[in-house]
């Protein structure tokens, strides 16, 4: 128990309890509001104007339910946290399947965010190059993606979840920031002479992969539930003053910010450009060339920080096993040749990842798992209002697992024939 005190001393979600309510708010807009925002649009054009707006109100009702689930779970046993999603997980289908359950999940969302965010502040930083200096010699993509990485490697000697929350705080000022001038601008230029609102792809099979990677996009752009057991870990918790209160508060707020982010760029963004937008809207808007070059700066500060609250957890998943399982001694040259590792790695495909990540990680972590949890452990009489709206959760969070990996990987393929990696 002593051993167990001491490395929860040591690892990153543990370390400091001195976590606020706002803390709680901000990690959970960095977390949510990154590179999906921008894809919004796109998501938009490939569902059509109804299926648009119903299936991104619906997402925004029913990951805010999932998250209440997860904030009301952390601390259901007397005595107990559960600190890490994987723990919960294991309470609820036992030590070693809870692990195979929930482990591999959740990697694939951190793990697969990072990747996308790695991608996408190395081509925001490009992009502001490009737009504060047009008539300089154009770079590699590579190299900027380099320079995230770099950012990376300074930041992630940080020990622990706390000690990131001024930075949490920037990036979500940031993502604020960029999505306001995303819309404001595309409101500025004004509808497009030739706009089309019909769902995207010439041909009916087209579309229907088109509608089904949609959803991949907008399960992309809800990701905390991955991160949200871990960050209301970094929060103080008593039996008279538990954790759930501010941790929930905080979530309301970073859910009425989501909302002044992710409603007005989609369909401002769809309404303007129709479906000729781009999988990043930033990309569609072209002047003025100074707002664009501060979107674009502002993103790239944004998954700076984003990129650390998902990385946090698998740098304390990565140190917990070394220490436990393979039976290293905690200190800072472990620590750091783990997250230097971590660090080196990018990937291409902004659009169809999004879709990738979103349908085949996002949905099972973030749509149904936390009520499959929640039917297991609270066990609600059958056709309750509880039971049923879990199951109607479980169902939808299903399909959208199956459905939106299939319109993405083909996204991939056709986007794989015109794309040369590290271009």
């Amino acid at each position: 128990m002593e051993k167990e005190e001491e490395l929860n001393q040591w690892l990153a979600i543990t370390r400091s309890r001195d976590g606020k309510w706002w803390y709680s708010a901000f990690h959970n807009v960095t977390a949510m509001v990154g590179a999906g925002v921008l894809g919004l649009p796109y998501a938009m054009a490939e569902l059509g104007w109804g299926p648009g707006i119903t299936v991104l109100t619906m997402s925004w009702i029913i990951t805010l339910f999932t998250l209440w689930q997860m904030v009301q779970m952390h601390e259901m046993v007397p005595g107990k946290r559960f600190d890490r999603y994987h723990e919960l997980g294991q309470h609820a289908f036992g030590p070693k399947l809870g692990l195979w359950i929930v482990v591999p999940q959740q990697l694939l969302v951190e793990v697969g965010t990072d990747i996308v965010y790695m991608v996408t502040g190395g081509k925001s930083i490009q992009k502001f190059y490009a737009s504060v200096c047009p008539d300089c010699k154009p770079m590699k993509t590579t190299y900027f993606i380099m320079m995230f990485a770099a950012v990376q490697f300074g930041l992630s000697h940080v020990p622990s979840f706390n000690d990131i929350a001024g930075v949490s705080v920037i990036a979500a000022i940031m993502s604020l920031s960029y999505s306001t001038i995303a819309w404001v601008a595309s409101t500025t230029k004004g509808v497009l002479p030739d706009v089309s609102y019909e769902p995207r792809g010439s041909t009916p099979t087209g579309k229907a992969f088109g509608f089904m990677a949609a959803l991949g996009d907008v399960a992309f752009a809800y990701a905390a539930h991955s991160v949200v057991l871990e960050i209301q870990a970094t929060m103080k918790s008593t039996p008279e003053k538990p954790s759930k209160k501010p941790m929930w508060k905080g979530v309301v707020i970073a859910y009425v910010i989501v909302a002044l982010c992710y409603f007005p760029v989609s369909i401002v963004g769809y309404h303007i450009f129709g479906n000729s937008v781009q999988d990043n809207i930033l990309i569609s808007l072209e002047k003025p060339r100074w707002l664009i070059a501060a979107a674009n700066l502002f993103v790239f500060i944004h998954v700076v920080g984003s990129y650390q609250v998902f990385a946090v957890p698998v740098f304390d998943m990565l140190e917990s096993f070394l220490v436990k399982t393979m039976k290293f001694k905690p200190s800072r040259p472990l620590r750091y040749t783990t997250r230097y590792i971590y660090v080196g790695m990018a990937v291409p495909f902004f659009g169809g990842l999004l879709s990738f990540f979103g349908g085949f990680a996002f949905a099972p972590t973030t749509y149904f798992i936390p009520c499959i949890i929640w039917l297991i452990l609270y066990k609600p009489k059958r056709f309750s209002l509880s039971w049923t709206v879990n199951w109607f959760c479980i169902i939808l969070g299903i399909l959208l697992t199956i459905l939106a990996p299939i319109g993405a990987l083909r996204l991939i393929i056709i986007q794989s024939k015109t794309y040369k990696l590290f271009s």
